[in-house]
């Protein structure tokens, strides 16, 4: 494999040009749309960008600040749109580069902000680039992909594996040459060691930028970059009496990602963003050991504006993952809050305990994602409480989740249409039929139905986010004070004279939680559940007394 010297960190005047993080993207609330099962305008049974242009007044109505719109790219869609065949076009079936400006313009109109998914760390085998790369060992762009020789027996230079199943690796006849795929083998992965291919992704930001767009979501930052020298990652240390179901876990992934010239990539995207006043960056950072130390590392003024990780989503929900998460990065205000997103299970579903009212635990995820540091970012889906939808084997399109059913059912069950009108056909989400199946327990769940109900779970939404953008310190405010016991998740939001205590009990049974300060607590109204207990505090005012999934937001006094 020939490399040019990676993308190098801006200096001189470039430098200096360089900007701390605007502050729109910090305390803001985001929410993300999976157009493919946002809404179908057109009857193909795909959701479209005219389907996201007639949704976005349902969008503004939440309270966020802006929205993350998943790729709409060409696309084969046998990753359903992170492969991509055109980084700056629209695929048909979703519109056309005027309906995304249409789009940029109405939620412009509704003060919302418009970050778009780039994907820079891999291509579809279908893109011109590729089709380039492929061809010859000499082309102009002969480079801007990892290719590698084979050992002397052909087997593939080294023992890195893909996310999805498998060999990192497979074997091109027309170059005789390996290429990598960290995902799936029609997803090369693009070499960011190459000066043309990083400047081919800049421009890439600056088509987008051009257009309108206020940023950029961009994926799996940790894939950017490898060890040039393609060494073999080491085992992983693992117990029990089977291997993991996902070979994947059986490395560390010390060699096939994370190289420290992941900066010096993400440093030539922010000089060029920075040419556009107000622009952001927020990447996606993977699960792997150590994201909070990466968090800090990625989110500089040379970087990334905020990053986030599935990290905590992967975990069980326990007071304790939200204290590590808080506290493991020593920029908490970088961090991007995710519950649920188009790659994992619903939070309604994955995380409800096994005693819970839904209804309790839907108001307490939105009262504790309203009360987070940094960016808060929903899911399409999450307003309305859906569940993860629950699929037949036949009903799967995943190719990670096929590849592993039973033992992981992949991520249809939270990209399934979203239900608009319970009495329309696919419930309101297009006349076609649908590419997932509108599941009967999202019906009730619909829109039309929600606005009607003053305590459903939009409702609770809504009121929670107010909560976030009227009170200074949820939203930008530090976080402090940091505490666990049990089940028992507390800490602090501070902003200017604004102190508020945060306490949540995240289980199914009743809790206290100690009380360490002399001045009174003022609690907040807060949305709750029809009949859901309400947190008291004991006559000495020393204990708080919280009933099952309850929260509690109060301001404060001085510390005793």
């Amino acid at each position: 494999m020939r490399a040019e010297a990676g993308a190098d960190v801006p200096t001189g005047a470039e430098s200096s040009a360089l900007t701390q993080s605007p502050s729109w993207l910090r305390g803001a609330a985001l929410y993300q749309i999976y157009p493919l099962s946002f809404r179908d305008r057109n009857g193909d049974g795909w959701g479209d960008l005219d389907g996201v242009l007639e949704g976005l007044e349902h969008v503004a109505s939440l309270g966020v600040d802006g929205v993350w719109i998943s790729p709409f790219y060409p696309s084969p869609w046998k990753d359903f749109g992170y492969d991509v065949a055109d980084h700056r076009a629209v695929d048909p079936r979703m519109g056309s580069l005027a309906t995304f400006d249409r789009v940029v313009e109405r939620a412009h109109g509704l003060g919302l902000k418009v970050l778009v998914d780039l994907v820079c760390g891999h291509t579809s085998d279908a893109h011109g680039w590729f089709v380039d790369s492929r061809r010859s060992r000499s082309g102009e762009r002969a480079d801007w992909y990892v290719w590698a020789d084979a050992k002397p027996d052909g087997t593939p230079p080294n023992n890195w594996l893909s996310v999805f199943g498998g060999a990192a690796w497979t074997w091109e006849p027309r170059r005789r040459q390996y290429y990598l795929h960290h995902f799936l083998s029609s997803q090369p992965a693009l070499n960011l060691h190459c000066k043309a291919a990083v400047q081919a992704v800049c421009d890439t930001a600056a088509f987008w930028a051009e257009r309108g767009v206020d940023g950029f979501r961009i994926d799996a930052v940790d894939f950017f970059a490898h060890d040039p020298e393609l060494r073999s990652n080491p085992p992983a240390l693992w117990s029990g009496a089977e291997p993991p179901l996902k070979p994947f876990a059986l490395q560390r992934h010390v060699h096939d990602m994370m190289h420290p010239s992941v900066t010096a990539v993400l440093a030539r995207l922010r000089a060029t963003i920075d040419r556009y006043p107000g622009r952001v960056l927020l990447g996606e950072l993977s699960s792997q050991p150590g994201a909070g130390q990466r968090m800090a590392a990625y989110c500089t003024p040379h970087g990334l504006h905020a990053a986030y990780t599935l990290s905590l989503a992967k975990q069980p929900f326990t007071a304790k993952g939200f204290a590590q998460a808080l506290t493991g990065t020593p920029r908490p205000e970088a961090i991007c809050w995710s519950l649920s997103n188009h790659d994992v299970e619903r939070a309604a579903s994955r995380w409800l305990p096994p005693n819970a009212d839904a209804r309790d635990f839907n108001a307490l995820l939105a009262v504790l994602m309203a009360s987070l540091p940094g960016t808060v970012c929903l899911y399409q889906g999450e307003e309305l409480a859906l569940p993860n939808a629950v699929l037949e084997q036949h009903q799967l399109r995943d190719p990670f989740g096929i590849t592993y059913w039973p033992d992981f059912a992949g991520r249809d069950g939270s990209r399934t249409p979203i239900p608009w009108r319970a009495d329309e056909p696919n419930a309101g989400f297009g006349g076609g039929e649908p590419w997932l199946p509108v599941v009967d327990a999202h019906v009730p769940l619909a829109v039309d139905r929600q606005e009607r109900a003053p305590d459903s779970p939009l409702a609770l939404w809504r009121t929670a986010l107010g909560l976030r953008r009227n009170h200074a310190a949820l939203s930008t405010g530090t976080v402090g004070a940091v505490e666990e016991r049990g089940g028992v998740l507390a800490f602090e939001r501070t902003e200017g004279d604004e102190r508020l205590l945060a306490v949540f009990n995240l289980t199914d049974q009743p809790a206290e939680h100690p009380v360490r300060y002399k001045g009174e607590l003022s609690p907040l109204a807060l949305p709750r559940a029809p009949g859901a207990g309400t947190p008291e505090l004991s006559a000495d005012g020393r204990t708080l007394i919280l009933p099952p999934l309850a929260a509690f937001l109060a301001r404060r006094g001085s510390v005793g």
